[in-house]
């Protein structure tokens, strides 16, 4: 995989191979990005975890991409859209009168994905009827289509996915642990975009230049209250719902000026804390928020302010500022010792770590 191999995130076959890219330099992706290289030119399974909109077809492009079958097909199939009763034969295909309505002889997903890769969206909504059936064609690469006895044999690499937490279904007796245990081979754990702000910048900047081109628009300039606003939004549609609104705010801008999305329904979409100004509302509502946030981003960071990993880098600040809404806020890192006040927090945390920052 070349060096800045970076993706962004398309909804279909249509995107051009330039939107399909993983954008970013963060940690976080970084570390995704290692990890597709240590296992795509193996051929053992892949399960990809994360929140909606992450990009996990993405990175599962990008495994088969950097594997030795490259140049064999990539099958998708999203396990959740596709009905209950109809579920198996999209999988394995169908002979010629299996059922009521087989008026032809149908191949199925892991058949056309022979030599290549198969890639399982929402796994986890696989019917526990049907689990026992791929848990087979996983271990021995076979598997009958409806309505046949003939055994066909497949050579095939599984890149599954899911939104939510399968070791939990599993506790819960709604996923078989031993399909899990196949699945979970390698597993891989996709970044919220929450997990990753550095990264916004360079996504949002791609996003415009591709709607920008699309709609025959120039945009040319995106002003740092509106990037600002981009970076502190919480995204719990993450990359997905940051590519839509950038559509969104190139629609909405004029004279080459890309619009604010966001702040024009800060109810509706929890616009975040962040002032056009840089620095922060005063109201408590708007403090508790901020206060929650930069908790959130110093606890992923180690409590490191500054460097390019720190706090202030995923929050897309300078460190003293960071600093200076700390004071402000309040926040200084827990300890347990000797010479804590009364809160249990030590008064000099600041101005001690601030000399390792």
């Amino acid at each position: 995989m070349p060096e800045h191999a970076t993706a962004t995130y398309p909804e279909g076959d249509q995107l051009d191979r330039r939107f399909e890219r993983i954008i970013g330099k963060s940690a976080a992706l970084e570390s995704v990005l290692e990890q597709v290289k240590q296992v795509a030119s193996t051929d053992s399974t892949v399960l990809i975890e994360g929140e909606t909109g992450t990009g996990k077809e993405l990175v599962a492009h990008a495994i088969h991409n950097a594997s030795q079958r490259v140049g064999r097909a990539f099958i998708k199939l999203n396990c959740a859209a596709i009905p209950l009763d109809l579920l198996e034969s999209e999988l394995f295909g169908h002979e010629k009168g299996a059922f009521t309505g087989a008026i032809a002889q149908k191949i199925g997903r892991f058949e056309m994905a022979d030599k290549g890769t198969l890639f399982l969206d929402e796994v986890g909504d696989i019917a526990s009827a049907l689990q026992p059936k791929l848990l087979r064609v996983l271990q021995e690469q076979e598997f009958e289509r409806l309505g046949s006895g003939c055994t066909h044999k497949v050579d095939v690499r599984l890149v599954a996915a899911s939104n939510r937490s399968l070791v939990k279904m599993v506790a819960r007796g709604q996923f078989r642990s031993d399909l899990y245990y196949r699945l979970n081979v390698f597993p891989i754990l996709l970044p919220t975009l929450r997990e990753r702000r550095e990264d916004i910048p360079a996504l949002v900047t791609h996003f415009v230049k591709l709607f920008s081109r699309r709609m025959g628009k120039q945009v040319d300039s995106i002003p740092p209250e509106t990037m600002a606003a981009f970076q502190w939004y919480s995204w719990p549609g993450n990359i997905r719902e940051l590519q839509n609104l950038v559509e969104r705010a190139v629609i909405l801008s004029q004279d080459d000026v890309l619009q604010n999305p966001l702040h024009k329904n800060q109810t509706e979409v929890m616009i975040p804390t962040l002032h056009r100004s840089r620095t922060f509302y005063t109201s408590k509502t708007l403090d508790d928020s901020d206060r929650a946030l930069i908790l959130e981003t110093l606890e992923q960071a180690r409590w490191v302010v500054g460097g390019p990993h720190g706090a202030a880098a995923k929050l897309g600040l300078k460190r003293t500022t960071l600093i200076a809404i700390m004071r402000r806020l309040d926040i200084s890192r827990p300890i347990h010792q000797e010479g804590t006040d009364e809160r249990g927090i030590a008064s000099e945390t600041i101005r001690r770590e601030d000399a390792h920052f």
